[in-house]
């Protein structure tokens, strides 16, 4: 799959797929694991702007707070939560 975006939203997308299923990781862990450790918000950008989901999982990215933060694919944040539950992630 060819992605289109930014530099920066690709690195992040491309993180995301390394994400195993089951698991979530928070904006400031992709950030971190991305070596942008102050990114943590353009993570979240680049989340957001995400036209792959959920074949490129960023259902999978919360917030610090374990809050769900929110999700851009279709059925918005009802649908992150069904995707999360089907992976046996704990909500």
């Amino acid at each position: 799959m060819t992605l289109k975006g930014t530099k920066f939203q690709i690195k992040v997308w491309k993180y995301l797929k390394t994400i195993p299923k089951g698991k979530v990781k928070t904006y400031k862990q992709v950030a971190l694991g991305i070596k942008n450790p102050k990114s943590a918000r353009a993570v979240a950008n680049a989340c957001a702007r995400n036209p792959y989901a959920p074949k490129i999982p960023c259902h999978r990215v919360i917030r610090s707070d374990g809050a769900l933060g929110g999700y851009s694919g279709r059925g918005g944040i009802k649908e992150k939560i069904r995707l999360l539950r089907l992976e046996k992630v704990e909500i």
